[in-house]
């Protein structure tokens, strides 16, 4: 089934998105710079990322520990 369909995988693309999207601004900050367009996009995943890192946290967490368990 696509992670479009299924709500537990699309919530897994999501948190591994903005993850990933707020890793790569703490590397290469010069990438995320653009703040409309395409990469603004990226760049909104890498803020949520920023300013929510405890509930993302959490929410990482607990996803993984769903996915080993159920």
């Amino acid at each position: 089934m696509s992670a479009l369909f299924n709500f537990h995988s699309f919530l897994t693309v999501i948190l591994l998105g903005i993850c990933t999207c707020t890793y790569v601004k703490m590397q290469f900050p010069a990438i995320l710079e653009q703040r409309n367009g395409f990469r603004g996009f990226f760049w909104k995943a890498a803020r949520i990322g920023e300013r929510l890192s405890p509930w993302v946290a959490v929410g990482c967490f607990s996803m993984g520990v769903s996915i080993i368990f159920f």
